[in-house]
C-alpha cells in the first residue's frame, strides 16, 4: 500500500516508516521538521536499503496536503504529526490546540475528498486521565491533565464523528504510553531539539554529559518508590503495532492501547540504564510537575488478541538502545 505518514522525520514516525518498509509498503513522509531532523529520513532509507518520498510541508495546510493526494495513489494515512510535550502545551495551550486538532480536520476532509478510507491516529494514554490503573479501551474517559491530552481526546472525538456518517471509513485509535529505545543500528532515535522534554532522551543527554544532572520531578506520589510510574515500550515494538494495525484495519473505529502492561518508576528505569550502560546517572529530586499523573500502564489484552500483536522487547533492550 502507499502509506502517507505525517511526522514521518520524527522520533515514532520515522520508526513506523522502517516498519513499513521492511513489511513492503511504500511510504510518503509529509512533515514540517519543527522537532525533527531531515537527516532522520536519509537513516531510514540506509536502514531499509529502500526509497521513499519526502514532502517538507505543515499538515495545517490544506492546499500543500492535497497536493499530496493528487501526486500520489493514498491508500491509507498515518497521522503523527503534532506537538507533544505535557508541560509546553499548559504553557501554550492555543499552540496545541490549533496544530493537533486542525491538521486531524484536514487530513480527514482531504482523505474523504480523495476516497481513502483507511486512518491510523497516533493518540495517548493521557486520554484516559488520572483513571484507575491499568487503563482499559472500554473505560469512559475522564477529563485529561493537560492540553496535549485534550487534543488527543478531540481528534478522537473527531474521527469517531467521522465514521458515524461515513460508515466505509476506518480508523483506528491507537493509544501510546511511553516509548523510548532506539532503532538497534542506532542510526535514528529520539533526538529532540532544546532541552528534552521525555525522560530517556533526558537520561540520555546527562550520560553524555551535555547535561549536568537529571532532574526528577517528585518523590512524592504513592507508588513503590514514590517517583511516577509509566508504562514504557520499545520504539520499534509501537512501530510494529502500527503495521499490524494497518493490516487488520476494517470499516468503523476500533481502540488499541500499545504498551508492555507492565508500569516501572523513574527511579527504576535510571537505575536499569546505570546498570545496563555502565554509566552512572547524576540525579535531583524536584517538585512536581503540571499535569503529571502518579502512574500509567496498560491493559493490553485487546491488541494481542485482534492484532496478534504483543510488545517483545525488554526494559533492559529498551536502555540499551537508546
Amino acid at each position: 500500500m502507499n502509506i502517507l505518514v505525517t511526522g514521518g522525520a520524527g522520533y515514532i514516525g520515522s520508526h513506523t516508516c522502517v516498519a513499513l518498509l521492511e513489511a513492503g509498503h511504500k511510504v510518503i513522509v509529509a512533515d514540517n521538521l519543527s522537532n525533527s531532523r531531515i537527516e532522520t529520513i536519509n537513516m531510514v532509507k540506509e536502514i531499509t536499503g529502500k526509497d521513499l518520498i519526502f514532502y517538507h510541508i505543515d499538515v495545517t495546510d490544506k492546499a500543500k496536503v492535497e497536493g499530496i493526494f493528487k501526486d500520489y495513489s493514498i491508500d491509507g494515512v498515518i497521522h503523527f504529526a503534532g506537538y507533544k510535550a505535557v508541560v509546553e502545551s499548559v504553557q501554550k495551550p492555543l499552540q496545541y490546540y490549533y496544530n493537533n486538532v486542525v491538521s486531524t480536520i484536514v487530513l480527514s476532509e482531504t482523505c474523504l475528498k480523495y476516497g481513502v478510507n483507511k486512518f491510523i491516529f497516533s493518540s495517548s494514554a493521557t486520554v484516559y486521565g488520572d483513571n484507575k490503573v491499568p487503563f482499559v479501551e472500554s473505560m469512559e474517559l475522564k477529563s485529561t491533565t493537560n492540553p496535549y491530552g485534550e487534543t488527543k481526546v478531540i481528534s478522537e472525538r473527531i474521527l469517531q464523528d467521522v465514521v458515524t456518517v461515513n460508515p466505509d471509513f476506518s480508523v483506528s485509535l491507537l493509544r501510546y504510553f511511553n516509548p523510548i529505545g532506539a532503532h538497534e543500528s542506532g542510526l535514528i532515535g529520539e533526538v529532540p531539539k532544546g532541552i528534552p522534554n521525555n525522560l530517556m532522551p533526558y537520561i540520555t543527554q546527562v550520560a553524555k554529559g551535555k547535561l549536568e544532572k537529571l532532574f526528577i520531578y517528585g518523590d512524592d506520589y504513592p507508588t513503590m518508590d514514590g517517583t511516577g510510574v509509566r508504562d514504557y515500550i520499545h520504539v520499534m515494538d509501537l512501530a510494529e503495532g502500527h503495521v499490524a494495525a494497518l493490516e487488520k484495519l476494517s470499516p468503523g473505529v476500533h481502540i488499541y492501547n500499545l504498551g508492555t502492561g507492565k508500569g516501572t518508576s523513574v527511579l527504576q528505569l535510571k537505575d536499569a540504564f546505570e546498570r545496563v550502560n555502565g554509566v552512572k546517572i547524576p540525579y535531583e529530586i524536584v517538585g512536581r510537575r503540571p499535569g503529571d499523573i502518579a502512574e500509567c500502564y496498560a491493559d493490553v489484552t485487546k491488541a494481542e488478541k485482534e492484532l496478534g500483536w504483543k510488545a517483545k522487547r525488554s526494559i533492559e533492550e529498551m536502555v540499551r538502545d537508546a
